[in-house]
């Protein structure tokens, strides 16, 4: 049996890919549990310095939840509890490096949820985007419904959650819930590009602009801007903003350390 999820490296980019082609990289425990492991080890590697998430064949990113985990009803009492304990989708909240989701063909439910956890979206102009669980009587369970009305609003996330339709690449991309749109065949080389740019800048200025973004979203105004001096403040010492500096000055592309 081929792994759930694999983890390749190469020129500081983590490429991780959902691997159920076959059922349409369809999220069963296997891969929740593979998951959150290929993403604190590309975390954790310091050769790394993005991550760009990715779903095997040609039909899916990701369809959602595997439907045929879903035969027995658990007691609510014990769902709700191993749900507590449920971590594999914080994986990617811990993530201080960027996360990039290369979205193709089919991207519906869990899915979706794991895209919204990432940092950036890009997709291919198959792509066909969506949160279908209300009509299958469930719910998102991972985020969902929290994480979507942050990127697209109130409105338009309930739209989407209470329809449960389907949205192109092109109308996902009018709304905030992808960035970029590409033709199917260039999406790998669009991604990798975007991948090789966010590498090659200092790694450090990028994991605090990071926590800053993510923390407006939570935070008052008046903290959310002392967070963003206090995160300046700590980048006017690094080695690669003084790089930074010095390669303006002399004419030059900065060669950056991540200190």
């Amino acid at each position: 049996m081929s792994e759930p999820v694999l983890l390749e490296i190469a020129d500081a980019v983590a490429w991780i890919t959902l691997n159920r082609p076959e059922a349409m990289n369809a999220l069963n425990t296997a891969t929740r549990d593979a998951l959150p492991k290929a993403i604190r080890a590309a975390e954790a590697d310091p050769a790394v310095r993005v991550i760009v998430l990715r779903g095997a064949g040609e039909r899916a990113f990701c369809a959602g939840a595997d439907i045929k985990e879903f035969v027995e009803v658990p007691s609510p009492a014990e769902y709700r509890q191993s749900r507590v304990h449920d971590s594999w989708i914080r994986a990617f909240d811990e993530t201080r490096k960027p996360i990039v989701a290369s979205i193709h063909g089919i991207c519906l439910g869990g899915g979706l949820e794991i895209a919204l956890a990432c940092d950036i979206r890009i997709a291919a102009e198959d792509a066909l985007i969506g949160l279908p669980e209300t009509g299958l009587g469930i719910m998102t369970g991972v985020g969902g419904s929290q994480r979507l009305p942050r990127v697209v609003g109130l409105g338009l996330a309930l739209d989407m959650m209470l329809t449960g339709d389907r949205l192109s690449a092109a109308r996902s991309r009018e709304i905030g819930l992808v960035t970029r749109v590409v033709p199917r065949a260039e999406l790998h080389a669009a991604t990798a590009a975007l991948a090789a740019h966010l590498a090659a800048r200092p790694p450090m200025a990028m994991a605090l602009a990071k926590e800053a973004v993510r923390a407006a979203m939570d935070l008052p105004l008046r903290e959310g801007m002392r967070l963003e001096v206090d995160l300046l403040t700590l980048l006017l010492n690094t080695e690669d903003r003084l790089e930074a500096a010095r390669a303006f000055r002399e004419k030059r592309k900065p060669r950056f350390s991540g200190r």
